[in-house]
């Protein structure tokens, strides 16, 4: 059964001008997305600089969304780690401070093979009693989730989803063939969602709903309610700002032009820094165009 239906927010953490974790912005951020109608909120993933947080405040993000939300909407904490003990200590103590459910990101550089991929994986869900979503990103981790792991590793009893993030419509389609009805197939990138959702996906792990939650949580149910047009249209319409959003490297865009919407700074941590001039442009201009600005 899904976790959620519809656009679960990959939120980004906002900082100080230091680069400690600024959590009275982060409040604000997660109420605001949960009055703009976001379906779920993803705190520490790849669009948080979680690779830049150390455990505490890794821990402390995670509780702050989840005391924000208080139980509104699900908050599902990144707990992955290419250190199995790692993994377990992240999502034991994310499950501690009340996260819904998990988003678990494969092993990466160490290029597990599957009997051991599915071992780590085994080896942090033995230790929870909350859902667990998958996370495959081939372009971050270097390790792809296979259609044929992915069947495997559904057998693991709170493995319940995957953020599918690989670009690859036949991998998504396979992978929705080889699954049942109660494993939620959630889009990772924010081009490919309708396509996702034509075979039986549940909806989006999104950044582009760091500046367009209504618009993408619309856009899903819209769909999954049978108005194809008007999702079709938003899919449309969020191509040229999703194209601006990913100019470079995720998070600097997007937390860029959370920093336009909000008009204050949000921060980054190195090795992440400001975007270049060129892209803050493009963001102004397409923000603009979509009616953000």
């Amino acid at each position: 059964m899904a976790i959620f239906k519809g656009s679960g927010v990959a939120l980004v953490t906002p900082m100080h001008n230091d680069g400690s974790v600024d959590y009275d912005k982060l409040k604000e951020l997660a109420e605001w997305h949960v009055q703009q109608g976001s379906d779920a909120i993803i705190a520490c993933g790849t669009t948080g600089e979680a690779s830049t947080l150390d455990d505490d405040e890794h821990i402390a993000v995670i509780e702050t969304v989840v005391q924000q939300v208080n139980g509104r909407i699900p908050v599902i904490g990144g707990t992955g780690s290419n250190n199995t003990q790692h993994g377990i200590f992240l999502s034991t103590e994310a499950e501690r401070v009340g996260a819904d459910a998990l988003l678990v990101v494969t092993p990466y550089y160490n290029k597990a093979t599957k009997k051991s991929l599915v071992a780590h994986y085994e080896a942090i869900c033995s230790k929870v009693s909350i859902p667990v979503i998958l996370y495959s990103v081939v372009s971050r981790t270097g390790m792809n989730l296979t259609p044929d792991a992915v069947a495997e590793l559904k057998k693991i009893p709170n493995i319940q989803g995957i953020k599918e993030a690989s670009g690859d419509i036949s991998q998504i389609v396979e992978i929705a063939r080889l699954v049942d009805e109660d494993f939620a197939l959630y889009s990772g990138n924010d081009d490919q969602v309708l396509p996702l959702l034509s075979v039986g996906g549940s909806g989006v792990i999104s950044t582009i709903a760091n500046i367009a939650p209504k618009q993408t949580s619309e856009m899903v149910h819209n769909y999954l309610t049978g108005n194809t047009k008007a999702a079709v249209d938003t899919q449309l319409a969020q191509i040229p700002l999703i194209q601006a959003i990913f100019s470079e490297v995720n998070p600097v865009p997007v937390k860029a032009a959370v920093s336009l919407l909000r008009n204050e700074p949000l921060n980054y941590r190195l090795p992440l820094g400001e975007p270049e001039e060129a892209t803050m442009e493009r963001l102004k201009r397409e923000m603009t165009a979509y009616g953000l600005l």
